[in-house]
């Protein structure tokens, strides 16, 4: 069994008399790169502030690495919200050093964390002056001090020019291969893909998908068909009158099925030569996360 480093169990909240949270749960296990998807107003920035003590969870229990998330648990936890906090008239250093003693860590190895964010250098140079993605970086730095078992992050490329979402992007990898636990929060579903192992999704104030990226992307997606040459448009009109093929459309030369669990390739590739179609190959098809999406978003419509 994997080690949990956060578990939240039927954790409710409400704010201005809406329910926000409505009784999620969820796991992040030691080790992962965990997305924690969904779209504006889901839920997210809400979560992480129940998680982080910022908020008081109207109900439901949270732990973190197997213990109650006391303030003495949660200093095992490293955070970067939405606002960095940074001092502008300070320097890189002088940020560090300050909340060094604000958190109480003893002969903070300011060097080092700015080293390990890729500011070697900048440590003279005042925060106002920085870029966004400097500043994000610096934030970084200052969630590394006391060296922590777990990052929790939101929207940590959001606002960022494309050079600097590579650069936070590569910085959670690092971190995640020195055996950092990554939480963080998004709704660029193409950066959730590239970086993380598992997600969550939340849509609505509930979690309405949660696992295994590639697990999550496998299961239950059907077949892709390919042909030739492009289908004439009569033969389109005789799949969709084939409605146990679960026809589902057509991408140039390939046609995508969503059978029922009664119909396997066999059958399909069957049906499909009776019906005339020269088949050059038929696979399962794996789903994006951006489908996936949709279709939990569509679903709550």
């Amino acid at each position: 069994m994997m080690d949990t480093a956060i578990s939240l169990r039927g954790v409710r909240k409400s704010l201005g008399g809406r329910e926000v949270l409505r009784g999620i749960s969820l796991e992040v296990y030691h080790g992962d790169v965990f997305g924690y998807l969904g779209p504006n107003g889901a839920g997210k920035t809400t979560t992480i502030r129940v998680l982080l003590g910022l908020l008081t969870a109207d109900s439901g229990e949270i732990l973190l690495l197997g213990e109650p998330a006391s303030s003495g648990a949660r200093m095992k936890l490293g955070f970067v919200l939405e606002s960095d906090g940074l001092f502008d008239g300070l320097t890189a250093a002088e940020n560090l050093s300050l909340f060094a003693r604000l958190y109480g860590v003893r002969s903070p190895e300011v060097e080092k964390v700015l080293a390990l964010v890729g500011l070697r250098g900048k440590e003279r140079g005042r925060v106002g002056t920085f870029s966004r993605g400097m500043r994000q970086r610096l934030a970084l730095a200052r969630a590394l001090l006391h060296d922590p078992e777990i990052l929790v992050l939101d929207e940590p490329t959001a606002g960022l020019d494309p050079s600097g979402q590579m650069e936070v992007r590569e910085l959670i990898r690092e971190l995640a291969t020195s055996g950092k636990t990554v939480f963080f929060s998004s709704h660029n579903l193409d950066e959730v893909e590239r970086l993380c192992n598992r997600i969550a999704l939340i849509h609505r104030g509930e979690i309405r998908l949660q696992g295994g990226v590639e697990e999550l992307r496998a299961g239950g997606q059907g077949y892709a068909v390919e042909l030739p040459t492009e289908p004439p448009s009569e033969m389109l009109t005789k799949l969709q009158h084939e409605e146990r093929l679960g026809f589902k459309g057509v991408q140039g030369q390939r046609l995508i099925f969503e059978p029922g669990d009664d119909v396997g390739i066999s059958e399909l590739a069957q049906t499909l030569s009776e019906l005339g179609l020269e088949i050059e190959a038929i696979y399962r098809r794996r789903a994006s996360l951006e489908e996936l999406y949709r279709q939990i978003l569509a679903e709550g419509e």
